[in-house]
């Protein structure tokens, strides 16, 4: 489903969609970037600015695609060629309250984390049990 039916997509978020080799944009209001990567988490292709209502050539190295807000790949001078890192991600339980103000999660929140070495951390979690097997779930972009 992605990102349709949303009318903008906030700074610091995207939406990671596996398996996935290419998208489309019919119904949607807004512009976004596109990273496709392969099952190494390698970026294998960029689409900057998806307009609404188009569709995109399928690339068949991509494994899955991060959608992310507008001019997103600029900002992160992502290439294709450059390595995601991504992090094991584990399902946080329901709790009533974990003391920091915040009820029904444990766990740290999901959001972008202090920037590394290599640019924002951006926790992404999984959208398909295909991949649950590996030992990574969030993601971090390595630029040269």
């Amino acid at each position: 489903m992605g990102l349709l039916g949303r009318r903008s997509l906030q700074r610091d978020s995207g939406v990671w969609i596996v398996p996935a080799s290419a998208v489309h944009t019919i119904g949607m209001m807004f512009s976004f970037d596109l990273v496709l990567i392969d099952e190494n988490f390698k970026v294998v292709a960029l689409r900057e600015l998806v307009r609404p209502f188009t569709i995109t050539r399928p690339n068949f190295r991509a494994e899955s695609v991060l959608e992310l807000p507008a001019h997103s790949i600029f900002r992160s001078r992502t290439q294709i060629g450059d390595q995601l890192v991504i992090e094991r991600y584990e399902a946080r339980k329901p709790s009533q309250d974990n003391g920091d103000g915040r009820t029904g999660l444990e766990g740290p929140p999901l959001d972008f984390g202090p920037a590394g070495p290599h640019g924002p951390i951006v926790q992404i979690p999984p959208q398909s049990s295909r991949l649950d097997s590996r030992s990574s779930r969030f993601a971090d972009t390595k630029t040269r």
